[in-house]
């Protein structure tokens, strides 16, 4: 590296290293599990109350042998949760960042739409499912989507918003100083600054999508949906079957939520390494 240049790449870790970090998270997850399975075991816990967790765990292994032959209807519900999930997010990320674009260039309009905003994000999600089944369809996914895209839309927006506005009036003063154009103090100054806060947006709306993907289909859909899948089961009494469905709901959000933090790392080296060493 040249002399007087900085260096915002993450610093180097070696798989040691990584192991080192995630053993004691590993460890706690052991010891829950094994308390839970000892503490149904010795007070008799009925499974309708709380399944044993190898109970859990033998249900998906045998589906995901079912799944090397195409016949899992566990996985075949987590893809199109995942699906429903991710296509919200995709949709609400993006509107709620060019609103926020509009609304810090245009007063007026972010006066207009914060308080549409609050009131909007307040609403429980499950007053907007019977809705958008109502108009989308019952078995469109494009009513789950557009379920998504609501919940996932408000706080990106009002964090973007946020970033984009909060910026150093020295630095705003700066480039006024040197004529810059709105578009140049845009994309060189505001989004820059916005950026955090945008990605703070993203890492708890990429566990949101998938509660709303999920609450979505409670209210119906087609039966190879997690939602759907976990109503039927636990009607039917097969508990086990539906917390591994509630399992697979579970391990789709910490991946989505992994995938955007990669995604930051990618973007922010910086400020991802000043977080964590924080």
């Amino acid at each position: 590296m040249a002399q007087g240049t900085l260096d915002f790449s993450p610093p180097k870790t070696t798989w040691i290293d990584q192991v080192r970090y995630y053993m004691p998270t590993i460890l706690i997850a052991i010891i829950v599990l094994g308390l839970w399975e000892l503490l149904v075991w010795m007070f008799n816990i009925q499974q309708f109350l709380l399944p044993k967790p190898s109970a859990i765990i033998i249900e998906v292994v045998r589906e995901t042998y079912l799944a090397t032959s195409g016949e899992s209807i566990l996985f075949q519900a987590a893809g199109a949760t995942a699906w429903s999930a991710v296509g919200g997010f995709v949709v609400g990320s993006t509107l709620g960042i060019l609103v926020a674009l509009m609304t810090a260039r245009w007063t007026i309009v972010s006066e207009a739409l914060l308080p549409l905003a609050i009131a909007a994000n307040s609403v429980p999600i499950i007053a907007f499912a019977p809705i958008m089944n109502n108009w989308f369809g019952l078995t469109n996914p494009a009513s789950k989507i557009a379920i998504v895209s609501i919940i996932v839309f408000f706080p990106v927006m009002i964090n973007t918003v946020r970033g984009l506005t909060l910026v150093d009036p020295m630095q705003l003063e700066l480039m006024r100083s040197y004529a810059a154009k709105p578009f140049k103090i845009l994309f060189a100054l505001r989004i820059p600054n916005a950026l955090p806060f945008v990605f703070s947006a993203l890492r708890v709306t990429s566990s949101l999508s998938v509660i709303g993907a999920v609450v979505g289909e409670f209210f119906g859909g087609p039966r190879a949906t997690l939602g759907v899948l976990i109503t039927q089961e636990a009607s039917g009494f097969n508990f086990a079957r539906a917390w591994a469905a509630i399992s697979m709901a579970a391990l789709i959000g910490i991946s989505f939520y992994l995938l955007v933090l990669l995604a930051e790392r990618r973007l922010m080296p910086w400020h991802s390494s000043l977080r964590e060493s924080a």
